[in-house]
């Protein structure tokens, strides 16, 4: 692969307390849901994603393909209410949003500081699972086995980036290989998800519980058009409400 499309990095800075207000409006407890549904009353289609929201005072970053011309016009166009609460009303600039192109093209062997919130499970025989409970389930009564959730989520985190055997190979596989992996932060958080509605069906939501982690580390490139596709695409499940975002900085900062 030698095509990548443009990337670049959106920030924007949510007002928390109209934020908590719209999310006590809409009965959700759930704040990746929210930011889920205000980024597509934004941006429609086009919601950028993967996103991760830091905090009250770093706000929200996101990767989206849209340029400055595009995102201007989206911005434009966006439902107000949501424009607000998200930090879109004064524009790029100072007081508002702020779009700068992200590099795409990364040379092959280049070693880079990494962090992802992830939600790191695995399909087992009762549906979605934490990756740390299956692994302790399966070495129940095995003599001497020790389960360490660190070292069953880096293993997680190797297994999105390489080709599984017997599983159909993806783009995004193989494009990097971690040099070193730290848990640095876990919870258990409970989420909220909607099914679509049918023709004759109303939407259904469910409260899903489970692991809401932060890996950091290093990583090298393998593949630099993989790599831009891993970026884009972000990492394992729930990746448009506020997972699987890699953020990089430089090795050794």
């Amino acid at each position: 692969m030698s095509h990548t499309t443009a990337l670049h990095l959106l920030h924007m800075q949510p007002d928390t307390r109209l934020l908590a207000t719209w999310m006590v409006r809409y009965r959700t407890q759930d704040e990746g849901e929210a930011l889920h549904g205000l980024l597509r009353a934004a941006f429609g289609t086009q919601a950028p994603q993967p996103f991760r929201y830091l905090d009250e005072q770093r706000g929200l970053l996101a990767y989206t393909k849209m340029d400055a011309a595009t995102l201007e016009q989206q911005v434009a166009l966006a439902d107000p209410q949501a424009a607000r609460i998200l930090g879109l009303g004064a524009g790029q600039g100072q007081d508002g949003y702020r779009l700068r192109p992200f590099p795409t093209v990364w040379p092959q062997g280049k070693e880079l500081g990494f962090e992802v919130r992830v939600r790191p499970t695995v399909r087992g025989a009762k549906g979605e699972q934490d990756a740390f409970l299956h692994a302790v389930a399966a070495a129940d009564g095995k003599e001497g086995a020790f389960v360490s959730r660190e070292a069953v989520y880096a293993d997680w985190l190797r297994a999105q980036l390489c080709q599984r055997s017997g599983q159909p190979s993806q783009p995004w596989q193989g494009a990097a290989e971690l040099l070193d992996v730290q848990l640095s932060a876990f919870a258990r958080s409970r989420i909220h998800r909607h099914s679509q509605a049918g023709a004759n069906t109303a939407r259904k939501g469910r409260t899903i519980d489970g692991p809401d982690a932060t890996l950091t580390g290093r990583l090298r490139v393998n593949d630099p058009a993989a790599f831009a596709l891993l970026l884009a695409r972000g990492i394992g499940r729930h990746r448009s409400y506020g997972f699987g975002m890699v953020l990089l900085r430089r090795a050794d900062g």
